[in-house]
């Protein structure tokens, strides 16, 4: 009776140590390998109001057991003894269905309610803690349910690589590497996995290339991407392990000595025969390659990349990317299969590892009407304008509107002094020529903060060697300038970008794939530097255009406003307008008035 008493005034954490973890112990489970207490499998999403942003308070897992540190087996939930002795078990089933594993305990220190999800005709039973089931019993039960043969828990069971520091995969992360590994070991030769930008593609292909590579099932492998910025942050952060194992692809020049080679894909090929690097070496040479960002095209049969994959057919390909299709009419579903595992912007945001986003969508009055000039008006080098409307579409490719580009510099601006004018800003612009003039406008629209600093505003696209090279010093938390980055290419992937806080559309998007890249720019999050949230400040209705709530989410807050309203009103987290668009304008209207100087139009050939 007295034993009773005592044990119901315990707390859960001496229940924890006094109870369950010896019964776990004497069971034959490793304290060192085996067993993790307080497994925090979420950051916490952020909780955005107004201008501030708050992380939720998340619970931990109180035990997870695994047959080795990549491979999770069962969840333990623990409550004191004044509770029932299931009182954890909807917990646990929650944190098990991250982990995707099939054994759940819940326990109040009496003993466990065991759910086994390999037991379908009784999946709850009661077992007293002398009963715990050994390491050896949940393995032989987890094989049979995931299906494993016996031939290839080799491979299956490999370990990730550990750096000694601590850092382990995310849940989500760990779910890519294993269920990857797995259709490897089982023979299929097409994978495809879906992450969210932001979430880590890069150290999750590391782990499976390490894994495979360690566990001798692949001996040579080609990771492809498209952009050099890419494969040389790759070799010097996540792929760095490999050591003199790797090299990078250069001078069209295919190393045979080298086991991993990472290589732009322009590196490898080219129009011309000479150019075919990747025909140096035999069709059979590479048995793994994994192609960065395979949304790019590598699904189409006339593309670049599969002139690479096709002539290394016989090899495993592993495409990663953030969305699975491009078009209707070139699929990566179509040339990989369904992906074996997708982390969505949503879950990521649901977890706090992705920052969430508000949406402010401006509607300038000569995007929403169109424009038609007079008969016979020239533009400011003397060319006729062709008489027609000109609608949002044209703006910045066809036909420059100085005018309209000065709005939205101005219109930037506005948000920014509402908001912080030091927030880490891309403008995603039509063209170089575009980004060089939004550029110029924005420099005039913040004279103040451009005579502290020149670098406030800059233009970083392919063709600036002086902008590109602030490329780093932008992605940098640490560094205050440039505040500003106007683009049009360059920035659209492989830009870590922790610290942005404002997205702008100006472009003219046509692909749902290029919009969630471009959002991808802000989904980071950064708390040492105050990063939890971001805004889109969209000019192109492009929000509304790719909307895609079952993978992105909603957004914290849609807002519709006028440049006017911005600049006007009080707070800009105040302004909730909705635009009635007017009919299309008579020949010879604008919204700019009769009067339009023609010298604010060139014609665009």
């Amino acid at each position: 009776m007295t034993t009773n008493i005592n044990k119901i005034k315990l707390s859960e954490a001496d229940i924890i140590s006094k109870f369950i973890l010896p019964a776990i112990k004497n069971s034959g489970w490793d304290n060192m390998t085996q067993i993790r207490q307080e497994v925090a499998l979420r950051d916490g999403k952020v909780i955005v109001r107004g201008q501030a942003a708050a992380r939720k308070k998340v619970k931990s897992a109180d035990i997870v057991l695994y047959h080795k540190p990549s491979m999770p087996l069962a969840v333990i939930e623990a409550k004191a003894n004044k509770y029932e002795v299931g009182k954890g078990m909807q917990q646990g089933l929650d944190y098990a269905s991250l982990l995707e594993v099939p054994f759940i305990f819940a326990s109040n220190g009496d003993g466990f309610i065991f759910h086994d999800k390999t037991n379908p005709t009784q999946l709850e039973t009661e077992i007293h803690l002398e009963d715990f089931p050994t390491p050896d019993q949940l393995w032989d039960k987890y094989c049979v349910w995931k299906g494993y043969k016996k031939e290839n828990l080799p491979i299956i069971t490999q370990d990730y690589h550990d750096d000694g520091s601590g850092k382990s995969p995310r849940y989500y992360q760990l779910q890519a590497i294993n269920k990857t590994v797995e259709a490897v070991a089982e023979g299929q030769d097409r994978i495809l996995l879906v992450m969210a930008t932001g979430t880590g593609k890069t150290y999750t292909a590391f782990q499976i290339i390490w894994r495979l590579w360690k566990a001798k099932a692949k001996k040579r492998i080609l990771f492809l991407a498209d952009r050099n910025i890419l494969v040389d942050q790759t070799k010097n952060n996540d792929f760095q392990p490999f050591g003199t194992a790797m090299t990078k692809i250069t001078g069209r020049n295919v190393d045979p000595a080298y086991e991993i080679h990472l290589g732009l894909y322009q590196a490898l090929t080219g129009p011309e025969e000479s150019q075919k690097a990747y025909k140096q070496v035999d069709p059979d040479f590479f048995d793994l390659i994994v192609i960065d960002e395979c949304h790019r095209g590598s699904a189409s049969e006339d593309s670049a990349w599969r002139e690479i994959l096709d002539y290394f057919g016989s090899a495993t390909h592993v495409g990663l990317t953030a969305t699975p299709k491009e078009t209707e009419e070139v699929s990566n579903i179509e040339y990989f299969g369904d992906p074996v595992y997708t982390y969505s912007l949503k879950q990521g945001i649901e977890d706090g590892f992705l920052a969430p986003y508000k949406v402010v969508r401006v509607d300038i009055d000569v995007d929403v009407q169109g424009w038609r000039p007079t008969k016979g008006q020239t533009d400011k080098d003397g060319n006729v304008i062709e008489d027609r409307i000109y609608n949002q579409k044209d703006f910045d490719r066809t036909m420059v509107i100085d005018e309209r580009t000065e709005l939205v510099a101005k219109t930037i601006t506005n948000y920014l002094k509402r908001t912080d004018s030091m927030n880490k800003t891309i403008v995603f612009c039509n063209d170089i020529d575009h980004a060089e003039r939004m550029r110029r406008a924005l420099v005039n629209c913040n004279p103040e903060h451009v005579a502290k600093n020149e670098k406030y505003v800059m233009k970083i696209t392919g063709d600036d060697q002086i902008g590109k090279d602030q490329l780093d010093y932008f992605i940098n938390p640490k560094s205050k300038y440039p505040v500003i980055a106007t683009t049009s290419e360059l920035m659209t992937t492989g830009v870590d970008a922790k610290t942005c806080k404002l997205v702008v559309l100006d472009q003219g998007i046509q692909s749902m794939t290029k919009f969630k890249q471009i959002i991808g720019r802000g989904t980071r999050i950064d708390d040492k530097y105050g990063k939890l949230w971001f805004t889109i400040l969209d000019f192109k209705k492009a929000t509304e255009l790719f909307a895609d709530e079952r993978f992105d989410g909603e957004a914290e807050r849609i807002k519709i406003i006028t440049p006017d309203e911005l600049e006007n009103e009080g707070d800009a987290d105040d302004i909730i307008h909705g635009i009635d668009p007017e009919d299309m304008p008579e020949n010879g209207e604008g919204p700019f008035g009769d009067d339009i100087a023609p010298n604010l139009f060139t014609m665009k050939v």
